[in-house]
């Protein structure tokens, strides 16, 4: 009998539409426009990759040009530097072309077009070696042989494109909300989980009464319904995981198959409370699918779905939050896979995501099964 049931649960959910669109297609269309909207936000606004810039030589300086040379090779160059007449540097600064103008003669001085993370890089750029130029020349009047290592230190100090990683994983802070799509998906399942504790209950539903009437033990039927509701909701977070890392090409690291791990422990987790919730109160199935979305919702803004910085917040405020909320559990332990090297963190929310899913699941079947029925 768990065979059959738990094989009728599976075709039966297949076949609910609500379930493919929520579970599946709404995710790939949510993801989409993430991707459209957060794509490249990150290269923009953070990384400093070579800045297009025109050197106009009004009178020659040897050590600028040698210092510029330096700077402008390299795997991550500070300058992509142009050596241009007055005319042309004006006009492809006008078209957008490069970032800033760089004049040499009796004083470097900088024009822009604007205000940004790159002209903020070349003015520095400018400041340090202004200060440091007096050096160069000292040298030069001093021991000239010592010139060429005085012009690789300065180079090697001027370079502010140099990179101090903390972690080898993706830094891109908009990564979050597709961390986040994730947990959605896995809260969503708290419907069909709910749908599983609906049918078992004779007075909320025509097949929770065909059900008590049938010679299967309740814990026997629930276990069944659970499992293959568990299965459907895993291959939809799998379908998740797979569409955002080939399809959108979201960096998840060298570590895919722990996310498919973290993101199928958040699928139980999603159905476990629903099961929970549809197995508290008389209310109706209507009211009930409310509830768990409202609150599902709920959790997934708590965890930074909607606003990036909402768990720093929640960390802040109540810093136990996050330990039990299962959206934030869910990005947490993708998010220690990209940034920690260990598996300590990750192993630690996805047993407290386990944890909270048996909690849930003997909960709820322990409110079901204690339900007698006069009359059915």
């Amino acid at each position: 009998m768990f065979l059959h049931n738990f094989l009728y649960e599976i075709k039966s959910s297949l076949r609910v539409r609500d379930l493919i669109f929520w579970l599946i297609l709404f995710p790939m269309i949510l993801g989409t426009f993430f991707k459209i909207a957060f794509g490249d936000l990150y290269e923009k606004q953070t990384k400093v990759s070579a800045i297009p810039t025109a050197i106009v030589e009004t009178e020659q300086n040897d050590i600028f040009r040698s210092v510029v040379e330096s700077v402008s090779e390299g795997d991550e160059p500070l300058l992509k530097a142009e050596f241009l007449s007055e005319d042309e540097a004006l006009k492809k600064l006008g078209n957008g072309e490069i970032k800033g103008i760089i004049y040499t003669g009796d004083t470097i001085t900088l024009t822009v077009a604007g205000d940004g993370v790159e002209q903020s890089v070349l003015k520095l750029f400018i400041e340090q070696y202004m200060t440091r130029e007096k050096v160069i020349t000292d040298t030069i009047s001093g021991d000239p042989s010592k010139t060429q290592a005085v012009i690789a230190a300065l180079s090697e100090e001027i370079n502010t494109s140099d990179e101090a990683k903390l972690t080898e994983g993706n830094l891109d802070f908009y990564i979050q909300y597709f961390y986040n799509l994730i947990a959605m998906v896995a809260m969503y399942g708290s419907v069909t989980g709910l749908h599983v504790a609906m049918g078992q209950q004779a007075n909320l539903s025509e097949l929770g009464a065909r059900k008590n009437c049938s010679a299967t033990p309740k814990s026997v039927g629930i276990l069944a319904s659970l499992a293959g509701t568990w299965v459907v909701q895993s291959i939809c977070m799998i379908i998740c995981v797979s569409f955002t890392a080939f399809v959108l090409k979201v960096d998840y690291g060298d570590r895919l198959p722990f996310v498919y791990i973290a993101a199928v422990c958040g699928g139980i987790l999603g159905v476990s409370f629903g099961f929970f919730i549809g197995s508290v109160g008389k209310m109706k199935q209507g009211a009930k699918v409310g509830i768990c979305m409202s609150v599902s919702m709920a959790l997934c803004f708590l965890s930074g779905l909607m606003v990036g910085n909402m768990k720093p917040i929640m960390a802040e405020k109540a810093p136990w939050f996050n330990n039990i909320n299962p959206a934030a559990l869910v990005t947490d332990s993708i998010s220690a896979l990209n940034l920690y090297s260990g598996y300590r963190v990750f192993i630690t929310k996805v047993v407290t995501m386990l944890v909270i899913s048996l909690i849930f699941y003997v909960l709820g079947l322990l409110l079901v099964r204690r339900r007698k029925y006069a009359s059915l």
